[in-house]
């Protein structure tokens, strides 16, 4: 297993890490994912460590808390042995304090995760969305005094817009609070809009991407092809309306390619799109997901091994998309590209 700091702390995580959204299953979208209980859980994690794998994903809306209680059993007597990353802010409740990130809630959200988890601290505390509502100088005051107080570690953010991740980082500098190390984000093959400009935001400050959903939502599976129905134990018939959207006719094109390379290298669709995000500038670490030990160990072959350079030009090529203003004419005319070269 490879290991790479996240972003410019000096946490050094797999290239891999495990996200825990199966364990628990309670409620419409995370029933669908998995009902993975705290026995099975144990044997994921002990694979994962075998193979590597010490960095394990979570949030207190996955399965309204039951994925942080499973890990909790799942990691028992090995605490030292891994890292903990989870993630709050969206709503838990109906109750005034059940959203967001004051200092109330930060403050009960993590004592509420560390409960559950079974420990006394939190690796990488992660804020699950930005919250208009709350001064981004009492959100970064909160997380300095939760990691002077040993209850969090290292701190990161999720699916935030790019001006509310600098805006952020600007607050932390001017009042020397903890930056933000992490960024944990949509990004696949079939969904590139990360590289417009919060790649780039990465890249200059240092933040590093965890990147989730790295098969689209389950599309890149291999099982979904043009001219074919959506398999019926597929879990889109029920969660296709929480993920990201994605285009069918692009879809079939990129998978298509992912088989053409599937029989060149032995691999399988899978692990290509997630070799193929290895590759790209910024990225920490693919959180990779798995209902069985099946899932989990072909996922777990995507290390090891590299896509040659026309490959990955034919994955780059089939996958790309126009960028939205004002970033596509930095991408097709020639003087706004000297000015800002793509990172590679």
């Amino acid at each position: 297993m490879e290991y790479r700091n996240l972003g410019a702390s000096g946490l050094r995580v797999p290239v891999l890490s495990f996200g825990a959204g199966t364990f628990g299953g309670k409620g419409p979208l995370f029933g669908a994912w998995g009902n993975t209980d705290a026995e099975q859980a144990r044997r994921l994690v002990d694979i994962c460590l075998e193979a590597g794998v010490n960095l394990f994903d979570t949030a207190d809306v996955y399965s309204a808390g039951a994925s942080e209680e499973v890990l909790g059993h799942a990691i028992r007597g090995r605490r030292d042995a891994v890292l903990i990353s989870t993630k709050t802010a969206l709503p838990t409740g109906e109750g005034p304090q059940d959203w967001g990130t004051s200092r109330a809630r930060l403050i009960r959200a993590t004592e509420g995760a560390l409960r559950r988890l079974g420990t006394d601290y939190i690796d990488l505390l992660q804020l699950h969305a930005f919250d208009a509502s709350t001064p981004v100088e009492e959100v970064l005051a909160a997380l300095d005094g939760l990691i002077a107080s040993g209850k969090i570690r290292y701190i990161g953010a999720s699916n935030f817009a790019g001006w509310e991740l600098m805006k952020s980082l600007a607050v932390a500098e001017r009042h020397s609070h903890p930056r933000y190390v992490a960024h944990q984000v949509y990004y696949s093959l079939a969904g590139r809009d990360y590289e417009w400009e919060l790649m780039p935001l990465g890249a200059d400050q240092g933040v590093g991407a965890l990147v989730w959903s790295p098969l689209a939502w389950g599309r890149l599976t291999g099982k979904i092809r043009r001219g074919e129905p959506l398999p019926a134990a597929s879990r889109l018939h029920e969660t296709a309306q929480y993920g990201p959207p994605v285009d069918d006719e692009k879809l079939y094109d990129i998978v298509e390619v992912l088989d053409a390379v599937a029989t060149e290298t032995g691999k399988t669709v899978p692990q290509i799109a997630i070799n193929w995000l290895l590759g790209r500038p910024t990225v920490s670490s693919v959180i990779i997901g798995a209902r069985n030990e099946e899932q989990l160990r072909q996922n777990l072959g995507s290390v090891g091994w590299s896509l040659s350079k026309e490959q990955i030009e034919r994955l780059d090529a089939v996958s790309a998309a126009t960028a939205p203003y004002p970033y596509f004419p930095y991408r097709r005319q020639e003087g706004f590209a000297r000015l800002n070269p793509p990172i590679v």
